[in-house]
């Protein structure tokens, strides 16, 4: 009877350990854009799926700029020299203190309060459209109200030292998102998995075959096909997020004007950078990390990069029209493939 019983306790382990290797992925959409997840466990997609669907709506309730009534569109539509925002807001106030950490890492380079500027470029919560004609003068105007310098904090009370300052976390909210999953994952005892929403990632642990999730950087053309890559990353415990100017922009008179704005200058940035990637611990440092790259350029991305503890690839564009893979540690370049 003992074996018999030993051989069932060994059998039940076996299977126990076959439904854990189970691997499950899961779709779905959020922040206008969509996500992708997989993951090695017992746990079922449709009870992930909730958990992630649910996550991602709380957060959407606080920082995104298309919901009206979000915390962040209240902030914004408040004329007042003092906003109070309850301290409960937690993923309102997370976002708020990792913008003003990358914000003084950078030196400005990332600020969320470009949002007046993404709005008159188009690219903003009123409405995405081209503009007929560049107004320079509208720009400076608009200039004077960037400054993150113009925002300070005092418990639950945001005073604002100039007015209508308003804020935009989409270059990082997307990165929170990707982190608050993968830390559903944790606490769940979810050891492999792989997050993905709108192009920015996270992984944990290695797939079934013992390799690690990879995932790849696009070819930063805009002619190049959605699925095209470029290069392709293995990750390691560790988060990835990719910052381009090459899809998302505007023509106007044939001066193309992306996305990326430069609160420096006001204008939409464009240099030698057609896409930065950032690897850190956490996706939220890497989301920002990469815009504040993209709007500073080639020389002072280095820069920064060699003054933080995160990898950087860089794709920049060559005078021949070739495309340059820059590689901030050459143990990662011999993983290109």
């Amino acid at each position: 009877m003992k074996h018999v019983a030993f051989f069932l306790l060994c059998l039940g382990m076996f299977f126990s350990c076959q439904k854990q290797d189970v691997k499950h992925q899961i779709t779905g959409e959020t922040m206008g854009t969509t996500y992708h997840i997989a993951y090695y466990a017992s746990t079922q997609p449709a009870q992930v799926k909730k958990a992630v669907d649910s996550l991602m709506k709380a957060l959407n309730a606080e920082v995104s700029t298309y919901i009206p009534t979000s915390t962040i569109s209240l902030f914004n539509m408040s004329r007042a020299d003092t906003v109070i925002i309850s301290k409960k807001k937690y993923y309102f106030w997370d976002n708020f203190a990792k913008a003003k950490e990358i914000y003084e890492l950078t030196d400005g380079y990332f600020d969320p309060t470009v949002m007046p500027l993404v709005n008159y470029w188009g690219f903003g919560y009123t409405g995405h459209r081209p503009l007929v004609e560049v107004d320079s003068a509208v720009v400076d105007s608009l200039l004077g109200l960037v400054g993150f310098d113009n925002l300070l904090v005092h418990q639950d009370t945001i005073f604002r030292l100039a007015p209508n300052v308003q804020l935009d976390f989409s270059a990082l909210a997307k990165g929170y998102g990707v982190d608050i999953v993968s830390d559903w994952f944790e606490q769940h005892g979810i050891e492999s998995y792989f997050v993905e929403i709108g192009g920015e990632n996270r992984a944990k642990g290695h797939k079934a075959d013992g390799t690690l999730w990879s995932v790849g950087i696009a070819v930063p053309k805009e002619s190049a096909s959605l699925n095209a890559y470029h290069t392709i990353i293995e990750l390691d415990n560790e988060a990835m997020a990719t910052s381009g100017n090459y899809r998302n922009f505007h023509e106007v008179k044939g001066q193309k004007y992306s996305h990326t704005i430069n609160p420096k200058t006001g204008f939409s940035e464009r240099n030698t950078i057609l896409s930065a990637s950032v690897l850190a611990e956490n996706c939220m440092t890497a989301d920002a990390l990469a815009t504040a790259m993209m709007a500073m350029g080639y020389d002072k991305a280095l820069k920064l990069q060699q003054s933080l503890n995160v990898e950087v690839i860089l794709k920049v564009g060559m005078p021949n029209g070739q495309i340059k893979t820059v590689f901030s540690n050459e143990k990662r370049q011999q993983k290109k493939y």
